[in-house]
């Protein structure tokens, strides 16, 4: 049973040990008042009583509690838990707590709760375990919109987990086939999702050269998944369109990069496992509105087939690209993804990808970094980001690092800019180029509102350090805020 509990506790808190025998009853209220139990942030306290272990979790000062303390705290107190002494948990909210904040609390264990082992022997002892059973309670006036609040968020880990699950994939497990084949039978006997994949034939014949280009080199071909939610609704209106960048393995093609870390590069595909996680999510909490996804799947390796620097690529949208680097190749399959977007007719349209490590230069692994045509937009993202703590913080997008990728002598796009500095920028206005313009309800023409977020820094294994809620490996990063995004406004 764990009990949170406020700084500056002297005693058990109201109904702490109901249901506990006089024997076990005894030890707790003792626990309760010595000096020991503070209620400090980061502070707790076993007492180990017959059937049962009692953890006080010390969350701090009651004014300053906010939802990153709560979840991250619920987190931190789920991964220090043994299955050896037990599976099922009890969290007893007692007196001075909000339902939002116990909704947090829970939601960090929830989100916590995961771990990527399918490939690794299991031991008799630990199949016979057994999976994870939480009991919430707290008084009746807050029960009722408590267990809604979990059961929101535990549909929404669903996202997030099959997110960290695709990412997390080694890339011989996972390629742009397998990617579509995953997404094909997450769709089947769902009667609201769809699911279309165009092969490398049909990519061919689209002119989707962007991404042929980058996966050619492969054995694994690319492909384009298209991710359709409630296709029947809002069949007049303009909808979201989320796109991800899908590169299941990044050697850097001809450009190669160096040995150190490149196994990491599993993780590359990290944009196009949020959108598919985001659209489990969207399912499991029965979201009825409409909304499309792409994934711009390709694995860029080293062949005779290769691209090459040098090169010059024909794209979906008609516009060339000189290819200076093959290892700036996630730009190049998200030129096709975001005109295509452009054509469903989208109310916004969302880019996530791992794309530079300029931006883990610039926020660490602290922050998404943001990019946008649209001011409304920027700060819409921004807000559900920090009420979800997927922080995505605003970068320029300033017409001269535009000016520097639209600069090439022989092509429309160069796809590297003219020097390092602010290269997270550079490639931003790379993608700017491939956004396409409408007609706005003036007759005046404007590129589609749209967002670009460089997940580099936050996706995987680097942001575990400081990410509470995942112990290793692929974050699932943006699936909330995005889902708050699309819900909430």
């Amino acid at each position: 049973m764990i009990i949170p509990v406020f700084k500056g506790i002297n005693k058990a808190p109201n109904h702490s040990t109901s249901g506990l025998g006089r024997s076990a009853s005894i030890p707790v209220k003792a626990a309760a008042a010595s000096e020991i139990c503070s209620g400090k942030l980061g502070k707790s306290l076993n007492v180990w009583t017959d059937g049962c272990q009692v953890i006080f979790v010390g969350v701090g000062d009651a004014r300053k509690l906010t939802h990153k303390i709560a979840r991250d705290t619920g987190a931190k107190t789920f991964a220090k838990l043994s299955k050896k002494h037990g599976t099922n948990v009890t969290i007893r909210f007692t007196s001075g707590w909000k339902t939002e904040m116990m909704a947090a609390f829970t939601e960090g264990m929830i989100l916590r709760d995961y771990k990527f082992d399918k490939y690794q022997k299991q031991d008799e002892e630990k199949e016979n375990e057994g999976e994870w059973s939480l009991d919430c309670q707290t008084s009746d006036r807050h029960l009722e919109s408590l267990a809604t609040a979990v059961a929101k968020s535990t549909a929404i880990a669903t996202g997030v987990h099959i997110a960290r699950d695709l990412g997390n994939e080694p890339a011989n497990k996972l390629y742009p086939e397998e990617y579509g084949n995953r997404a094909l039978a997450w769709a089947e006997g769902k009667a609201n999702a769809e699911v279309e994949v165009w092969d490398y034939k049909r990519l061919q014949k689209e002119g989707m050269h962007g991404l042929i280009a980058v996966g050619k080199g492969s054995i694994h071909k690319p492909c384009m998944v298209f991710f359709h939610l409630n296709s029947d609704a809002q069949r007049e209106d303009q909808v979201p369109c989320i796109v991800g960048k899908g590169i299941t393995f990044d050697s850097g093609g001809i450009s190669i990069k160096g040995a150190a870390g490149m196994d990491e590069m599993k993780l590359d595909m990290h944009g196009a496992a949020t959108v598919f996680g985001l659209f489990q999510a969207l399912y499991a909490t029965g979201y009825s509105g409409r909304v499309n996804g792409i994934a711009c799947m390709a694995e860029n390796m080293l062949s005779a087939e290769a691209y090459r620097p040098g090169d010059v690529i024909d794209t979906y949208s008609g516009k060339t690209i000189e290819v200076l680097n093959t290892d700036a190749e996630g730009r190049n399959v998200l030129a096709d993804g975001l005109w295509k977007a452009g054509e469903l007719n989208p109310s916004y349209i969302i880019d996530l990808a791992t794309l530079t490590g300029s931006i883990v230069v610039a926020l660490g692994h602290e922050a998404t970094g943001l990019f946008s045509n649209d001011s409304s937009l920027s700060k819409r993202l921004q807000e559900v980001g920090d009420c979800e703590d997927e922080i995505a913080w605003p970068m320029p997008l300033l017409p001269a690092f535009e000016k520097q990728m639209t600069s090439s002598k022989i092509a429309d796009v160069r796809n590297q800019g003219k020097g390092r500095w602010g290269g997270a920028s550079q490639a931003a206005g790379f993608l700017k180029q491939f956004v396409q313009e409408r007609l706005d309800d003036n007759g005046n023409k404007s590129q589609i509102p749209w967002a670009h977020l460089d997940i580099a820094g936050t996706a995987g294994i680097w942001a575990t350090a400081t990410n509470p809620l995942v112990g290793h490996g692929a974050t699932g990063i943006q699936v909330r805020a995005l889902h708050r995004l699309i819900t909430e406004y």
